[in-house]
């Protein structure tokens, strides 16, 4: 099991040590943190190295975007429990209300979007479908990227 283990992590290093990979994990994620910031142009530098496949490229930004969503998630279990309280307030509480785990796939947009992880972890929605949707919201913006990157639209 750690021949296993050492394996895989010195495969993990050597690709990103060697490209631009671990600096499009790195933005992503603290671009969906609560930091200002934005991936897409480091995504738009890695696409045109050309060094990896697009497919790669997107799996890696959407992984460390929504592992940011969750960090914001994850705050929000910090803070104190208000589902029994009226849920007035920010917009996003008011997007998680009227459209649920829905409201998630939006987790992308710039302003909102950010807050929308953190008042779903303050609501204390369930941490497996939050993954999921913040995870599909985010690579379909970057499928979008990567496509029109290409000339597709």
């Amino acid at each position: 099991m750690l021949e296993l283990f050492n394996t895989s992590f010195a495969y993990l290093a050597e690709l990103f040590s060697t490209s631009a990979l671990w600096v499009l994990f790195v933005v992503s994620f603290l671009s969906a943190t609560l930091l200002p910031g934005g991936s897409e142009a480091v995504l738009i530098a890695t696409l045109a190295l050309g060094q990896h496949s697009p497919w790669l490229i997107i799996l890696i930004a959407t992984l460390g975007n929504s592992l940011g969503g969750m960090t914001n998630y994850w705050l929000g279990l910090l803070l104190p429990n208000r589902t029994q309280q009226e849920k007035q307030g920010h917009n996003a509480l008011k997007w998680l209300n009227k459209h649920g785990y829905w409201a998630l796939l939006f987790s992308w947009l710039p302003i909102i979007g950010d807050p929308l992880c953190l008042a779903a972890g303050w609501l204390r929605m369930r941490g497996s479908v939050v993954f999921c949707m913040i995870l599909v919201g985010k690579m379909l913006r970057y499928c979008l990227l990567t496509a029109i990157f290409y000339g597709l639209f």
